[in-house]
């Protein structure tokens, strides 16, 4: 059976984005302590988006991605590439020391969960099948955790 981009958005409600409704999150180092339920079910609960319906798996702007949840930097738009599987993909993080890696055996796999250090919160995973020349990895990680700063024109 075939899925694609419209079968993934049919899946999410409009409560999903609304950013009206919020869940009120403790975190730690915690910027704002309001989540909306898919950054909830995503940063909290280890969840993951659909693809193709975040906000930044297709962006190309120029800037500094970092946790929706805390604010610590986490990739440059400098590493980001197309990797067609419908979420924001990145070669390197920016500020290594700010991402942890865990083995993810959950659903039957074998996987490295990718998290924010300063905060716990789950971004997504990475694997082995990057660009080659970049280092091979990728780091596919949910719109929903990232914020991205958006880099300034000096004039």
């Amino acid at each position: 059976m075939s899925k694609n981009k419209e079968d993934f958005k049919k899946k999410l409600t409009p409560e999903d984005f609304d950013p009206s409704t919020k869940f009120r999150v403790a975190l730690r180092n915690s910027k704002d302590d309001k989540l909306s339920p898919l950054q909830y079910r995503v940063l909290r609960e280890k969840g993951t988006e659909p693809s193709f319906t975040g906000k930044y798996y297709d962006s190309h702007e120029k800037g500094m991605y970092k946790c929706a949840a805390c604010g610590a930097e986490l990739f440059s738009s400098d590493t980001k590439f197309d990797s067609g599987t419908g979420w924001p993909s990145f070669t390197d993080p920016a500020s290594p020391e700010n991402i942890e890696l865990k083995q993810d055996t959950t659903n039957g796999m074998k996987r490295t969960e990718v998290l924010c250090k300063s905060c716990g919160s789950h971004l997504g995973h990475m694997f082995e099948d990057g660009p080659v020349d970049k280092g091979g990895k990728r780091y596919c990680i949910n719109s929903v955790c990232l914020d991205l700063e958006k880099e300034t024109q000096q004039l």
